[in-house]
Parts: C-alpha cells; sequence; structure tokens
C-alpha cells in the first residue's frame, strides 16, 4: 500500500515519505535498537535539566550584562516554557508511537507536510542542536571556574571566555574541551551511550534534589520581594530564554530507531521526561531566588554563588563540580539529535550518502565527529545569550511545524495505527503553535536575522543537491547506488 494522500510528482516541491514503508526502512539503517523505556527517559531528561538550572536560571533572573532582570518571576517564565513545551510535548509523543524512526521533526514534517518542509526543519536542526551542544559547554566553564576556584586554583582569565562574556577573555577553552570530550563519549556507540546517561541522569537528580532540599533551609522570603521588578514582558522575554531548557525530549525523539520498542516507549518517555523536569525545575527556581537577592545572583553558576552567599563555599565547590558533570548529559542528548537528523537527511537522500556510513557499533562517526568540532569552535568563540536565542528560534519553528503537522496527518491518514492519540485535538496543537509563534516573536531581530540567513543557504543546498538526489525523485542517481550496495 502507498501513501497516496501525498504529492508524489517527482519535481513536487510537496512530495511526501510513505509512512507504510517505515518499518522496512528502519530495518536496513544500520543503527543498533538498545534503548529501554527508563534509557529513553534518562536521555529525555538529561537533555532538559542541566543548564536551565545551573545557567539560564541565575542568567534570566539576575539579567546579566545586557539583559532586563526577571527576579523570582523566573518561575512563572519556566511555567510559561513549559505550558508551550507541553504542547508540543504531546504532538511529539503521537508522532513517535506512530513513527519510531530517526529523524524526530524532520521527519515528522517530510511525512505529513511535504519535502520541501521537512528539509527546512532538518536544515533548521542540523545548526540549532550544534548550537544548543555549545551553549551547554558554556555554560558548564562558568561552573568549572568556580569550581577550579573552590579548589585554590586559579584559571586564566583569557581562557575563561570570549571578549563579550568576560574582561580579558580571548577563547573558552574549557568549553571546547568538554565539546570534545562528549563527542568521544557519543563515538563509543548507542549501547555504552545509553547506560552512560541512565547513571548520569540518576546522579543529577539526586544531586538537585540535595540543593532544594538544603537550600530551602537558607531561604529568605525578603529575598522574593520584588517578585516582578521588571514586569510581565521580562516575564516573556525570559520564557523565549529559557524555553531552551524545556525541549530535551525533541532530541531523544531522534533515537527513535534505536528504541527496542519505539511505538510503545517513545511516547510514555517524552511525557515523562517533561513532567520529571519541570517538577524540579520548578522546585529550583524558588530555592534559587529565595536563598540570593536576584541582584547579587551569578548570571553563569547561580546555585554556586547562592551557596557562597549564605557561608556554604564548600557545598558551592562540590555543586560546581557535579554541575559540569550532569550538564554533560545534556550535550550527550543533543549531539545524538544532531548526529541522527544529519544521517536521516543523508539516507533520504537530501544530503550526500557519505553521511550516512555507520560502523561496526551502528554509529555515524563522520558526523558525530563533524558535529562535535562544530560545536566546538561555535562554543569557544561566541557568548552564551547569542547562542541561546539562536537554538530557541529553531526549535519553536520546530514546534510550529510539528503541531501543524499531528493536525494533518490527523485528517489525512486517520486510519495508521497510534499507540498514543493526543488529547482535544485540534485546540492542544494549535495552542502549541500560537505559543511558539509568540515565543519567537520575543526574540532580537539579530536572532531573526541570523536564522534566516541559515534557512537561504539551506534552500540553495536544496535546489542544487537534496532535490535532485531525494529518494522521493524517482530519477534520483541514489537509488542506482541503493541497487548497487543490496
Amino acid at each position: 500500500m502507498s501513501d497516496s494522500s501525498g504529492v508524489q510528482g517527482s519535481q513536487s516541491l510537496l512530495r511526501r515519505k510513505p509512512i507504510d514503508n517505515v518499518e522496512d526502512e528502519s530495518g536496513r539503517t544500520g543503527l543498533f535498537k538498545s534503548l529501554g523505556l527508563w534509557q529513553l527517559t534518562a536521555i529525555g531528561v538529561g537533555g532538559i535539566i542541566g543548564v536551565g538550572i545551573f545557567t539560564l536560571a541565575g542568567l534570566v533572573a539576575n539579567g546579566g550584562e545586557d539583559g532586563t532582570p526577571v527576579g523570582p518571576a523566573v518561575l512563572i517564565s519556566f511555567l510559561v516554557a513549559g505550558l508551550a513545551s507541553a504542547a508540543a510535548a504531546l504532538s511529539y509523543a503521537e508522532f513517535a508511537g506512530m513513527i519510531p524512526r530517526a529523524g524526530s521533526a524532520y521527519t515528522y514534517g517530510y511525512v505529513a507536510l511535504g519535502e520541501i518542509i521537512g528539509w527546512f526543519i532538518g536544515w533548521d536542526l542540523l545548526l540549532e542542536y550544534i548550537a544548543i551542544v555549545a551553549v551547554v559547554a558554556i555554560g558548564i566553564s562558568g561552573y568549572f571556574t568556580e569550581f577550579m576556584s573552590g579548589i585554590g586554583v586559579t584559571v586564566p582569565t583569557w581562557m575563561q571566555g570570549t571578549p563579550d562574556t568576560i574582561e580579558g577573555g580571548v577563547v573558552n577553552v574549557p568549553a571546547i574541551v568538554v565539546c570534545l570530550l562528549i563527542t568521544f563519549i557519543l563515538s563509543r556507540g548507542t549501547k555504552t551511550f545509553g547506560k552512560f546517561e541512565l547513571v548520569a541522569v540518576g546522579l543529577k537528580i539526586l544531586l538537585i534534589l540535595g540543593i532544594v532540599g538544603l537550600g530551602f533551609f537558607y531561604v529568605n522570603a525578603e529575598n522574593y520581594s520584588p517578585f516582578l521588578p521588571s514586569g510581565f514582558g521580562a516575564v516573556f522575554t525570559g520564557a523565549a530564554t529559557v524555553f531552551f531548557a524545556v525541549f530535551g525530549y525533541d532530541a531523544m525523539s531522534t533515537a527513535a530507531e534505536e528504541a527496542t520498542d519505539g511505538k510503545k516507549h517513545m511516547p510514555k518517555a517524552i511525557l515523562l521526561s517533561l513532567l520529571i523536569a519541570m517538577v524540579l525545575y520548578v522546585l529550583a527556581t524558588l530555592v534559587l531566588t529565595g536563598m540570593q537577592n536576584y541582584e547579587d545572583i551569578s548570571p553563569t553558576a547561580g546555585f554556586a554563588s547562592a551557596f557562597q552567599s549564605v557561608g556554604l563555599p564548600v557545598v558551592a565547590t562540590i555543586i560546581s563540580a557535579f554541575a559540569v558533570i550532569s550538564i554533560l548529559t545534556v550535550m550527550l542528548t543533543f549531539l545524538l539529535g544532531v548526529t541522527r537528523v544529519w544521517f536521516s537527511m543523508s539516507r533520504d537522500g537530501l544530503l550526500p550518502a557519505w553521511f550516512s556510513t555507520t560502523d561496526r557499533n551502528g554509529t555515524p562517526q563522520r558526523v558525530t565527529w563533524i558535529a562535535g568540532i562544530a560545536a566546538a569552535l561555535l562554543a569557544g568563540v561566541f557568548p552564551i545569550r547569542a547562542v541561546a536565542d539562536l537554538t530557541n528560534i529553531g526549535i519553536l519553528a520546530a514546534f510550529v511545524v510539528v503541531c501543524v503537522a499531528v493536525i494533518v496527518l490527523r485528517r489525512t491518514r486517520p486510519e495508521v495505527p497510534r499507540t498514543f492519540k493526543l488529547p482535544l485535538m485540534p485546540i492542544v496543537p494549535a495552542f502549541g503553535v500560537l505559543a511558539s509563534l509568540f515565543l519567537m516573536l520575543q526574540l532580537h531581530w539579530e536572532t531573526w536575522l541570523r536564522f534566516l540567513v541559515w534557512l537561504l543557504i539551506g534552500l540553495a543546498v536544496y535546489f542544487f543537491y537534496g532535490r535532485k538526489h531525494s529518494l522521493m525523485n524517482p530519477d534520483s542517481p541514489r537509488h542506482a547506488l541503493l541497487k548497487r550496495g543490496a
């Protein structure tokens, strides 16, 4: 049976990827099925929790050098971002239970809305995921410096960050090193990565609960006043920034083909990971802004500075050490995401086949190392806010596409089996579209400009290469290569 709902002309920009051959295709991926429910959930939680608590919460509350302080209302910023993310998460869960295939939003857009939409989202995610790895590495750098200071070692100023983030800074060496480290870990294979992620995320949750439990005894209610120092406008702008911290399940869904039972486990893992993360975010932001006045919170190492302020420098040093370890899981999740989207686009013929080659461990080594090195270069020379905003606009765009796609596919392919159906169709995904567009409009015009430039570059790549070589094109040169390979 073929997918007759799509426009199938060889030259059509809206030709769709058929759903019905997903199972056959996933049997020849070269990727290994080794991830169970709790490993998938750990990957999702690992991608969501980390830099949001340890870096962005302090940055948004304090405002940093070039931002407006949100103060204790950073809690509302997280809730607004989480609500918008929840609508998209339900849409992702329905797709993941229906199409357990690598590629996430790229694949969903390709199946429901057509090739050009899928291309744009895939191309978008290549940049956004790499940028996420970079911004998390920048966040780790601040805690690494705090940790070294706590044990009596002074990190030279020139290697702590860029001139935009610290006076006297030249390049962010710790961020570069940690990008290369997580690239090496992911290159060892999905099975090894899954085990590492499960243990690391478990330690991360225990650390956060310990921080919240201890910090609760040092909360001063006076620090919650004023709760809204800059009004609700700043709260929504803050939500657009911290949105970066609430969508790790998106990258986790790119590993669907490596799940032992993707249709059953992926929807559960997506919803579980977001629920766990939001509970921890609410508790952590309450404690952080209660321990220290928002004006004094460090924008790069919030909890470390909070415990320093209440006379617990040893705890601050311990937090800095564990923050570095726990934030690694965020980087691993999103590096996994970019490599699987890249792999999927290559396998579909939209990018050269050279990128979809896997090794004996089922790992696409070439794209793993290319993405890791690109993230290291980005982390070494860009300030954290510019990179965070760039990632957010791309992911929000992906959320818009997924929410629209789930509505379209429910109408065009109602007969396709779904292990999970999102409630209140089409109200929930429509809310996801509106919420995502609203948050996108809160971002600076420079972010929109960078985003549009990247999409224009992608448009050129698609018309010069992807459109001709796509496997959806009957005249694609890739068909001859596949026949020879078979």
